[in-house]
């Protein structure tokens, strides 16, 4: 049976969750004969107020492109496309974090597009929010709600967690009220999934199923250690594999929107790839985790700090990684002007180097990465016949994909696109493989992306 990826329905009313400790020792109880048996039920009697249901409701456009020949034959004045309206309404989760100023954090697609947010608070209480600011690429949200005796969520250090560390969910899957499920932590770091644009996701066994979109990851300390985002679903429901939000990558995020209203994402500057067996072998490492250099960026927050090509970055503020993808995406949440510690290996050598992150709009090449990760290495500048990839660095995913400096993107699968943000939306909605259509030179072609 075919594994597909699907992000959580919306659909968890006030629920919390209990998951793994961030203390790493952290253990349920072994229960002592004569004495009455240990239960969770006094830490969610805590933490279930902090987590809401999140009512959306609002109106989708469509847009589809008028073709050439129908504009032929009604005139210069016939529309360009057409725009079509269906309202929508759809059920999430939220966790408060900040109980005096009322601050909610949700995943950006259960509340992306609405007009209206209604928050339920777990006494009955139904509250109009306010959208403080989101960020598609992480998928998070944060909402704001005026109202007395909430009760917030304390946020854990995700980066303490370990794989086999207890976790227990609540939510309400599909619809049926709230259930508590419970497991441990599968994986860190998971990434290259093609859920999110920037994906680090805590991967968990606690059944998650459809209805858990927002809600909460907590350890057995009643701590905020995730934000549940996405689940494999071959058949609709839970298989054991759900992925959530790290807490400190939403706590990046949060503070960002709060402070400026919007994510200034922190750039780095350089492409690369993973650090695979082939590659480690020919630089004689005896690890195999970690991020290649392949170029650095003149000019950029990378070259300013010295690091080159060929450098592998193998940790982010002492704390190890797996991936390129997981650099990019620790990176990514990171607010421009942030300093990061990163460890890397030069020749053999393991070397310590700071960066101050530049800005998201300084570098066309991140933005690449983060449209899809196999443009990663490429820059994209708006042109009047679409998006015109400017360079293109050697031996990057992008390069490997077949694209070519000079090429311009002009639709994916069928649909045209115009610009860079066109480019970005249309890639957001496809999962699996996607065709892009290039012009090169006077040649038109397909290009497969996977």
């Amino acid at each position: 049976m075919k594994t597909k990826l699907s992000l959580l329905s919306a659909a968890v009313l006030s629920a919390s969750l209990m998951v793994m400790p961030a203390i790493s020792h952290a253990a349920i109880p072994l229960a002592v004969e004569g004495q009455q048996v240990p239960s969770l039920a006094p830490m969610l009697e805590k933490t279930t107020p902090a987590v809401v249901a999140v009512a959306v409701s609002g109106t989708h456009v469509s847009k589809q492109r008028v073709p050439d020949a129908f504009r032929y034959f009604f005139g210069p004045n016939a529309p360009r496309e057409q725009v079509q309206e269906r309202p929508f309404k759809g059920l999430g989760s939220g966790v408060i974090i900040n109980a005096e100023e009322g601050y909610i954090v949700t995943n950006n697609h259960v509340i992306e597009g609405a007009d209206e947010i209604l928050i339920g608070l777990h006494d009955g209480r139904e509250i109009e929010a306010k959208l403080i600011g989101s960020d598609a690429e992480s998928d998070i949200a944060l909402l704001q709600i005026k109202a007395k005796n909430l009760t917030a969520l304390k946020r854990a250090d995700s980066d303490e967690l370990r794989v086999g560390d207890f976790a227990v969910a609540i939510g309400n899957p599909f619809g049926l009220g709230q259930t508590v499920t419970s497991g441990i932590v599968s994986a860190m770091g998971r990434s290259g999934l093609g859920i999110e644009m920037l994906e680090n996701f805590i991967q968990t066994d606690a059944a998650i199923n459809s209805g858990n979109s927002g809600g909460a990851l907590v350890n057995l300390n009643g701590e905020l250690i995730g934000i549940n985002t996405a689940i494999v679903a071959p058949g609709g429901g839970n298989v054991g594999i759900g992925f959530a939000i790290p807490a400190n990558m939403v706590n990046n995020l949060i503070d960002q929107i709060i402070e400026h209203g919007e994510v200034r994402r922190g750039v780095l500057g350089v492409s690369g790839r993973d650090l695979d067996s082939e590659l480690a072998q020919g630089f004689g490492l005896d690890t195999q985790h970690g991020g290649f250099v392949n170029e650095v960026m003149p000019d950029s927050a990378a070259d300013k700090a010295g690091l080159k090509a060929g450098d592998i970055i193998v940790s982010v503020n002492d704390r190890a990684i797996k991936s390129f993808q997981e650099l990019r995406a620790k990176v990514a949440t990171m607010g421009a002007g942030a300093k990061v510690k990163l460890g890397l290996i030069r020749d053999g050598d393991k070397e310590t180097v700071t960066v101050t992150l530049g800005e998201a709009s300084q570098s066309t090449e991140t933005s690449a990465g983060a449209v899809h990760p196999m443009l990663d290495g490429a820059k994209l500048e708006n042109d009047k016949k679409g998006v015109e990839i400017t360079d293109i660095a050697q031996s990057s995913p992008a390069a490997a994909s077949g694209l070519q400096k000079g090429d311009i993107i002009v639709g994916v699968n069928r649909t045209r696109i115009d610009d860079l943000k066109e480019l970005k939306a249309e890639l957001k909605e496809q999962q699996g493989a996607v065709a892009l259509k290039i012009l090169r030179g006077k040649t038109s072609l397909y290009l497969v992306l996977r």
